[in-house]
């Protein structure tokens, strides 16, 4: 038992120093401090996977300290949120949990300590940060479009459409962080589960991105989402047609993924260079629309069935 306790100890300080030392990388040193960010929530990780939860926590805040006197009260949103990351990453692989569970406890760990700091930073100093980011983007915007109508004799876009582009970017911010949170704790995720794989932590496989196969319940929300905007359309800019705008941006990310994934599936199973998968990839943006059509038949169609007996005749 005491052997247990010191080893507990000393792991427990070693980690909240590597912590500290990534933290304060990520803060003070440009372009190396992506990379700082991606794998900041490693030592925690593998603490919380390798000793139990309380003890996992306790060393967490103990991180967050010391980041405190590294990088006063500025660096405290980022340790944070990197350290609830860690510890929950760690905690899922202590459990066995699945892969789908370990992405969604991260990404929702993110998002609720992100709402908590942002409620903190509006009531206690006053700052809206998301507001002000917007303001300072419009800004830089106006700027360029004052810049252009300089050189070229014309403005590139009106005051009318200005305001409407921001409208609905301003309304559509929700789902923009929902989606951005997740996409940031995928990177995460992915790039540190092969080091904690090294360190000895047993790590759950995600699947490959040509099988992945989302529920279908997804294409009866967006059915439903469409009726909505066809038969009722909501006035622009009432709760209703918030709802239904950040709801289909995920949705329609969610399904052009599948889209993706299918045209991944047929070309591996044509035997395609990877090349190709790339390149189809890439075309994916523009043509966004054709591929999200893929993905609704893709999911509520068995077509994979059908292009593997074309293959295997």
């Amino acid at each position: 038992m005491p052997n247990n306790q010191t080893k507990k100890l000393v792991n427990g300080a070693m980690m909240v120093a590597l912590f500290s030392i990534l933290i304060a990388i990520a803060f003070y040193v440009p372009i190396v401090n992506l990379v700082a960010i991606i794998f900041a929530p490693l030592p925690l990780a593998w603490y919380s996977a390798k000793f139990d939860r309380g003890s996992a926590i306790l060393v967490a805040i103990m991180g967050c300290i010391s980041s405190f006197f590294i990088g006063s009260i500025l660096i405290i949103p980022l340790a944070v949120i990197c350290a609830s990351i860690g510890v929950v990453m760690g905690d899922a692989l202590r459990l066995k949990k699945s892969k789908v569970y370990l992405l969604m406890s991260s990404g929702i760990t993110v998002l609720i300590t992100f709402a908590l700091q942002y409620v903190i930073s509006i009531k206690l100093l006053n700052t809206d940060f998301i507001k002000e980011a917007m303001q300072m983007t419009r800004n830089e915007y106006e700027k360029s479009i004052e810049l252009s109508q300089r050189i070229t004799g014309q403005a590139p876009i009106d005051e009318k459409t200005l305001n409407q582009m921001f409208d609905t970017m301003q309304m559509a911010l929700p789902a923009a962080i929902v989606l951005g949170v997740f996409f940031l704790t995928f990177i995460i995720v992915t790039s540190n589960l092969p080091l904690l794989k090294r360190f000895g932590v047993n790590v759950p496989k995600f699947n490959t991105f040509k099988n992945l196969r989302l529920p279908r319940s997804i294409l009866w929300y967006y059915l439903i989402l469409l009726s909505i905007n066809l038969f009722i359309s909501p006035e622009t800019g009432s709760p209703l047609y918030v709802i239904c705008l950040n709801l289909s941006m995920v949705l329609w990310l969610l399904l052009t993924l599948q889209g993706i994934s299918f045209i991944h599936f047929c070309l591996d199973a044509y035997g395609s260079p990877s090349i190709l998968k790339v390149l189809a990839t890439i075309m994916a943006i523009p043509l966004y629309s054709f591929v999200l059509l893929i993905g609704i038949f893709d999911l509520g169609f068995d077509i994979r069935s059908f292009v593997k007996g074309k293959i295997q005749r």
